[in-house]
């Protein structure tokens, strides 16, 4: 008797619990989300425990906790955070399993939690769990917008699907085969953008940041734009002045967008105190600015990067950077010492970092090429051309500085609207370097394409994509192949 009594008690104490399990964003889990996209991860924390003690059986803690480990990941690139949080997807999909299924978030909560860790699982490189995480995101947001056609907040995430699987490069074309997969990047970003809009106008609101948050990052890191700094800094505006995302944002559009000073300010500038989430890529984009105005203090946030981040990326890259700050500063035990750091510190799984070594393992730079490089990607054109004013092709010895030359002055006059000077230069490029190792002809090629590709000539623009195609065996292959893929997709050619 007393047994069955247990029994029947357990049973129902389960129905009681599971009829209270619900979707529920209330105050405190907003107020929670806000800290965590404004990555105040600590103040999130808190938050999230008090809801725990309130309403244990509330759906959005698990998605708020997932957010957690996601931005962590993002920040630190810490691999073995992410062997040690990785099993954390499983667990939260079972107890999102286990919550209301009436409700519109049940389905979307997690897609969300799939789509976070697809993306992360991408960036640690486990590729196909990542293609296979963003499928079934993308399959549960599918049936949730047909259950739930007003759910708004599920139009960002399967918009952020479209343009996943819509932008990946043609050489992991099979893997979207595979997967039955495929994407539409315009559309997906109209999409995004439409929402910001509708998002004002409904009780949903404050997800304004996050929807920001993507349209940026679509717009530098998938689609590599980089004249939009005057829409994407209105977008950024809007943001919570308390946000480190918010600075971090606005500095790294700024510097990916030659708007140099700017991005010097912005990162100068953001809140810093121990509320907030170590941002390790803050130092390194503030130093690489700091280098490209050739500021003294370039190495104090270079050496920051690497003494306290525990990622992979972009090592050999900051190391190279320290030693050609020195190298211009005429310390050549300085710029040798760093060379050996970036020969033996890091890996070259990033183009990046495998340029890097690449440089280091070549003949030391022209210092005049090298200073016009620099106050090139920082947007001091005129100091960029200074450099190289009293300069012809004959001022250099080696064969790869001929080639460069050539192919900094097309990106100068270029960037300065002297297209025809450009493209005199560009074809310079291409003619002495089409059979170099140096990304030097292959970049001039695409660029010439998507200045003929522009002027709606699309004969020309795809005889200069194919052309990059036929080149092999260059540095950033890979970003330039796909960067003349695109070109020709989008002329269907």
């Amino acid at each position: 008797m007393v047994k069955r009594f247990v029994v029947f008690f357990l049973f129902f104490l389960l129905i009681h619990l599971k009829a209270h399990a619900n979707f529920n964003y209330d105050a405190n889990c907003v107020e929670a989300y806000n800290a965590i996209i404004s990555l105040k991860i600590n103040e999130a924390k808190v938050l999230i425990q008090k809801e725990k003690q309130q309403n244990p059986q509330n759906g959005i803690i698990i998605l708020l906790e997932n957010y957690i480990d996601y931005f962590n990941l993002l920040a630190s690139e810490n691999k073995a955070d992410y062997e040690k949080l990785k099993d954390n997807k499983s667990s939260r999909i079972s107890a999102l399993e286990d919550n209301d299924k009436d409700s519109p978030f049940y389905l979307f909560t997690q897609a969300e939690v799939y789509l976070q860790w697809g993306m992360i699982k991408g960036k640690f490189g486990d590729f196909l769990s990542s293609g296979l995480d963003m499928k079934k995101a993308g399959s549960l947001l599918k049936e949730n917008a047909q259950k739930f056609p007003d759910f708004v907040l599920n139009q960002k995430s399967s918009a952020l699907v479209n343009v996943i699987f819509g932008s990946i490069p043609a050489s992991l074309k099979s893997v979207t085969f595979i997967l039955g997969m495929s994407g539409n990047v315009p559309a997906g970003i109209k999409r995004l953008e439409d929402l910001r809009v509708e998002l004002q106008k409904s009780k949903y609101s404050f997800y304004d940041d996050e929807v920001i948050f993507l349209l940026c990052n679509i717009d530098i890191d998938f689609l590599q734009h980089r004249n939009n700094f005057t829409k994407l800094e209105s977008y950024i505006a809007g943001m919570n002045n308390n946000s480190l995302l918010k600075s971090y944002l606005q500095g790294y559009i700024a510097a990916k967008t030659a708007h140099n000073d700017e991005a010097i300010t912005y990162f100068e500038g953001g809140p810093k105190s121990n509320q907030y989430i170590d941002l390790p890529a803050i130092d390194y984009y503030l130093g690489s600015a700091k280098l490209n105005r050739m500021d003294a203090d370039a190495p104090v946030a270079l050496s920051k990067y690497v003494r306290e981040y525990k990622g992979n990326n972009y090592v050999k890259d900051t190391y190279l950077k320290l030693g050609y700050f020195y190298l211009l500063q005429n310390d050549l035990k300085k710029y040798e010492y760093y060379l050996t750091l970036v020969r033996t510190k890091g890996n070259a799984f990033n183009e990046k970092d495998a340029q890097a070594l690449r440089e280091a393992n070549d003949s030391r730079p022209d210092t005049d090429l090298l200073r016009s490089r620099f106050y090139y990607d920082g947007g001091y054109y005129d100091k960029a051309l200074n450099e190289l004013k009293n300069k012809d092709v004959s001022s250099f010895k080696l064969f790869r500085d001929k080639i460069e030359f050539f192919y900094r002055l097309g990106r100068i006059y270029e960037s300065t609207d002297k297209l025809n000077d450009a493209m005199v230069n560009y074809q310079k490029a291409i003619t002495f370097g089409k059979s170099t190792k140096y990304y030097f002809a292959a970049n001039a090629a695409v660029r010439m394409g998507k200045f003929f590709e522009e002027k709606r000539d699309f004969d020309k623009a795809a005889s200069y994509y194919n052309m990059v195609l036929d080149m092999k065996d260059h540095e950033y292959k890979k970003s330039i192949d796909n960067e003349a893929t695109q070109g020709l997709k989008r002329m269907n050619k």
